[in-house]
């Protein structure tokens, strides 16, 4: 798995969680600073670990 980071066509920063087999797993929201992107995906690494899944079927 990892994180992909690219400019959409707005000019916009987004990135895509992608599996191994290079399906997309997630997309964000679009950013105006690259940074704010890979501030994002550093939130996600650190966070992910302890963030428990919620069944709301």
């Amino acid at each position: 798995m990892h994180f992909e980071i690219y400019k959409d066509k707005a000019g916009e920063f987004r990135f895509r969680v992608k599996a191994s087999n290079g399906n997309v797993l997630a997309s964000s929201e679009g950013y105006k600073a690259k940074a704010s992107a890979v501030n994002a995906i550093d939130r996600i690494k650190s966070d992910a670990a302890g963030a428990e899944t919620i069944d709301n079927s």
